[in-house]
Parts: C-alpha cells; sequence; structure tokens
C-alpha cells in the first residue's frame, strides 16, 4: 500500500517541526508511564515502546532517562499551570474581594495538588533522595517550576492581597502545608474537597493577608 498523496499546495513540515512533534510525543508517552505505573516503571524502554518511536530518537531528545523524566514532569505542571489560570479567570471573573476571595483562591491551590503533575513530581522527588544524576536534573526544573508557580499564584490571589507584608510567607506556608496533606491522598479514600485543613488554610490566610481580618494583613 502506498501513502495517500499530499494534495497540492499542502506545506511540507519542516524539521524543526518533525523534531518538536517526536519530543511532544515521547513527553506524552514519559508522562503517562509516570503517572500510570511509577517511577519505577516509567523506564526508557517503556517510554520508548508507548511513544512509538526509535531508541535513537529518544536518546536523541533526552540522553539520560533522568532528563526525560524531569523534562515530562515540567511538561505536564506547564500545561496544568495554564489550565489553573484559564480556571482562576473563571472563578475570579466577578472580582471577589477579602476573605471571599482568600477561600476561593485557596479551594483553586488545593485543587492542584489532586491532579496528575503532582502526583507525578512525588514519584521523581522520591526517587531522587538516593538517585544523584536525578536529583540534579530535578533541583534544576524545581527552580523553573517554582517561579511559574509563584506567578500564577499571584494572579490567582491578585495585587490587594499579594500586596500584604506577610503574602510571600503565606503563600510559602501554605504550598509546604498543601503538599504535606496531600501526600495522605496516596491512600486515603476521602474527598479531598472536604479536608479540614481547608479551614484553617482559610482562616488562617484571611488573618494574615486581609485588611480588617488580622490587624492589616499583619500578624
Amino acid at each position: 500500500m502506498t501513502a495517500d498523496p499530499v494534495p497540492a499546495g499542502a506545506p511540507l513540515r519542516t524539521r524543526s517541526a518533525r523534531t518538536a512533534g517526536s519530543r511532544a510525543l515521547i513527553l506524552d508517552a514519559a508522562v503517562a508511564c509516570l503517572v500510570e505505573d511509577g517511577y519505577a516503571g516509567a523506564s526508557t524502554l517503556a517510554v520508548q515502546a508507548r511513544a512509538g518511536v526509535s531508541r535513537g530518537r529518544l536518546l536523541h531528545h533526552f540522553p539520560s532517562r533522568a532528563e526525560l523524566l524531569v523534562a515530562a514532569a515540567g511538561h505536564l505542571s506547564t500545561t496544568l499551570l495554564a489550565e489553573v489560570e484559564a480556571r482562576a479567570a473563571a472563578v475570579m471573573a466577578d472580582q471577589p474581594a477579602g476573605p471571599e476571595r482568600v477561600d476561593r483562591a485557596i479551594d483553586l491551590l488545593w485543587a492542584t495538588f489532586q491532579e496528575p503533575p503532582f502526583w507525578a513530581a512525588m514519584e521523581l522527588w522520591t526517587a531522587a533522595r538516593t538517585d544523584p544524576g536525578l536529583r540534579a536534573a530535578l533541583r534544576t526544573e524545581e527552580r523553573r517550576l517554582r517561579a511559574a508557580i509563584r506567578r500564577v499564584a499571584d494572579g490567582i490571589w491578585g495585587p490587594e492581597v499579594a500586596a500584604a507584608p506577610r503574602y510571600a510567607e503565606v503563600c510559602e506556608l501554605l504550598f509546604t502545608s498543601m503538599r504535606g496533606v496531600a501526600c495522605v491522598y496516596a491512600f486515603a479514600e476521602r474527598p479531598a474537597a472536604t479536608d479540614p485543613h481547608l479551614a484553617l488554610w482559610k482562616g488562617l490566610a484571611a488573618r494574615l493577608l486581609v485588611a480588617g481580618e488580622g490587624g492589616n494583613g499583619q500578624a
């Protein structure tokens, strides 16, 4: 069977487009392996088979397993952050202020810890403890990702809240606390949307960030 002829006038894919396409295919396959099968199941052979590419093509883009999986986690996280920005625009469309904005922001942020990127990151963080190569690759990606998360968070909170004196401290506290609590859901069978920590986070953030709730945004 011969390939279908290319329609007259149809543009041919450039080398850079083909390269970008194969890279995206590999990253999508790596994400699927990482989320579905964990770090142990996300071998380069498994990714290669799922992506349907040659060994040479995979190694051309990602010479090591660590680079491949860190890039996959970053790819997935970048996609999620774009989705979170879109969700935030819809949730905050009516421009809520004060405690109501804080409540909505907390709900949005907490929801991201139930998404595939968080669990992919958990697999990598755990493996990095005993894998120096993965740890080095992950450290660089983490810095880039944290900057992107901060930018998205600033947009969710809005300029008024972000101007509070203790905003940076509260954001860091919320991030680390949510990450720790989310780990429980690896084995807990309960709805994350009703987690008892939500009320605690909302109350604390309102007291520290909203003028009139706790001394003009100060403790």
